[in-house]
């Protein structure tokens, strides 16, 4: 049984002094009988009173979250104490490293007078501990088991949104897309898609698409500009084969602990809708491939979306309602998703709406646009004992405000927290120690070496060449044909003075010629100057 596991204790004195009505009421909110992951200890009145455990059950976790706060507030810390507790509950986690400092969960942490004086301050029995990792980068740019994916499966509203497509263009790249899955044309990579859109504003293809709207050649430029420079940017190596499995993300260690998959993307930090879309096709595909389950006594996979602003920034409404669809229905298939950002109105509101565990750091006010933000969020909490705008801009580095769903769905009453410390390494591990994990994982052979097989650049250019051979002989035959229909009308006549003028300008008539001139020639010079009598002398 995991420390997560035990009861909580009864509230009352614990060397913290005795909970008012109002703080035992909020503490008795968090008392579920069953399993549960434990964030830290209530703050009421500027006091923490260990014995009052903020939890999380266990089972509410594909209810999906939202961890929000300003930069500095201990936003990651929470993702590793979160991620953690669920694996050592055999739960597999998904972490996005957009900073580069998660990592360190795959190694104990170190034991030092914060780490103390924490564990100390909300009740925490505290031990170093590492936790089972595979480690992944996006095309294999870092250290990481390459993640790839065929521009087929990752779809045109995904690619839309990364490209910086508008409607027009998008609805456009949804029927190029169609046009190659009905005529069995495989879009792995970049080039294949090129290849496609290059042949239906082509002469030979522009027919292709006349019955169900066509393609401008206009809008074919564009989108064939977005992925010219989406390649420069070495977007390249993401797309193509072997494509990622997603089901590599459920799986558990031999002990029994899940796997935690961490995802590295410091390498792509400058691309930030790429990766966010990336990590939005993940969540697509394993939503495309689970079955219905319904709600567990524990999650399947539990998936933290870091930088999610990112991934909202400037979306399609086919984009947002794709992504509110798959958020939505997810949960019944026993995957819960974090989103993790800096405030709940980074997130649209449809989809903050199925976010049923909020872990709201610190908020700062400096600004007119700081204000309503922190007004906004304070909305979108249940109805507290606290002051909410007081506490959210008073928090301190690993304070927060929670509330969660009951085992029953019903939210929790809001309680401003003071966090434990993760047991694992809070930075990153050493390069070393991070490339040996990688290389010796069982999924590097299977995805480290990249594949190009033959698909719809290939198959486009081998037709285009047989259709420029069939031509060439073509015009070669017409020409023969031709030839020969000048040569059967000729009259005879021609044909004669023809065949004279080949007889005569022949190299044997010439030599023969030349022959008898000469011949001729000195007979008249003898005859002239009697050269012929002298020699007969």
């Amino acid at each position: 049984m995991t420390e997560s596991d035990q009861p909580p204790p009864s509230p009352g004195p614990s060397g913290a002094g005795t909970l008012s009505p109002a703080a035992g009421e909020i503490a008795a909110g968090y008392a579920f009988p069953g399993p549960a992951l434990d964030l830290g200890a209530l703050l009421w009145d500027g006091q923490c009173f260990p014995q009052a455990r903020i939890r999380i059950p266990l089972g509410m976790l594909n209810r999906h979250g939202l961890v929000a706060g300003a930069t500095g507030t201990g936003k990651t810390k929470t993702l590793q104490l979160i991620a953690e507790q669920l694996s050592a509950n055999g739960v597999p986690v998904f972490l996005a490293d957009v900073k580069g400092d998660v990592s360190g969960i795959s190694a104990p942490g170190q034991r030092g007078e914060k780490t103390t004086a924490r564990a100390g301050q909300v009740g925490q029995q505290w031990q170093a501990a590492g936790f089972p990792c595979e480690f992944y980068a996006l095309g294999g740019i870092g250290h990481g088991i390459p993640v790839r994916a065929t521009v087929t499966d990752f779809g045109p509203v995904l690619l839309s949104k990364v490209l910086e497509l508008n409607q027009t263009q998008e609805q456009s790249l949804g029927l190029i897309f169609h046009y190659a899955d009905t005529k069995g044309l495989e879009l792995v990579d970049l080039k294949d898609l090129r290849a496609v859109v290059a042949f239906l504003v082509s002469d030979t293809g522009k027919p292709e698409l006349k019955g169900i709207g066509g393609l401008s050649t206009a809008t074919a430029g564009v989108i064939l500009r977005a992925i010219t420079a989406f390649e420069q940017q070495g977007a390249g190596d993401f797309f193509g084969e072997p494509e990622y499995d997603t089901g590599e993300l459920l799986r558990t260690a031999p002990d029994g602990r899940g796997l935690v998959s961490v995802l590295e993307l410091p390498a792509v930090q400058d691309k930030p809708q790429l990766f966010s879309t990336f990590l939005m096709w993940l969540l697509a595909d394993l939503y495309g491939g689970l079955p219905e389950v319904g709600d567990l006594d524990r999650p399947k996979l539990v998936f933290f979306f870091d930088e999610a602003h990112l991934l909202f920034s400037g979306a399609s409404k086919a984009f947002l309602e794709s992504i509110t669809q798959t958020v939505r229905l997810i949960r019944s298939k026993g995957v819960g998703v974090f989103f993790v950002t800096q405030t709940p109105k980074d997130v649209p509101g449809d989809v903050l709406a199925q976010l049923g565990n909020r872990v709201q750091h610190a908020l700062r006010a400096f600004t007119p646009d700081d204000e309503k933000a922190l007004k906004a969020t304070v909305r979108t909490f249940p109805k507290s004992a606290y002051d909410l705008e007081e506490v959210l801009t008073s928090l301190g580095t690993g304070e927060a405000v929670v509330t969660v769903l009951s085992e029953t769905g019903v939210p929790t009453p809001v309680a401003a927290t003071r966090l434990r410390a993760p047991q694992s390494l809070m930075g990153p591990v050493d390069a070393a120690a991070l490339d040996t994990a990688v290389k010796s994982s069982v999924l590097y052979a299977r995805y480290a070496q990249a594949v190009d097989r033959e698909s719809a650049y290939e198959k486009l250019t081998a037709e285009q060449q047989a259709a420029e051979a069939a031509a060439l002989r073509a015009a070669q035959e017409a020409e023969a044909a031709k030839e020969a229909a000048r040569e059967a009308h000729a009259p005879r006549a021609a044909r004669d003075e023809s065949l004279v003028g080949q007889v005569m300008g022949s190299g044997l008539f010439k030599s023969l010629a030349r022959s008898v001139g000469t011949q001729l020639g000195r007979e008249i010079s003898r005859s002239l100057f009697g050269t012929a009598s002298r020699r007969r002398r």
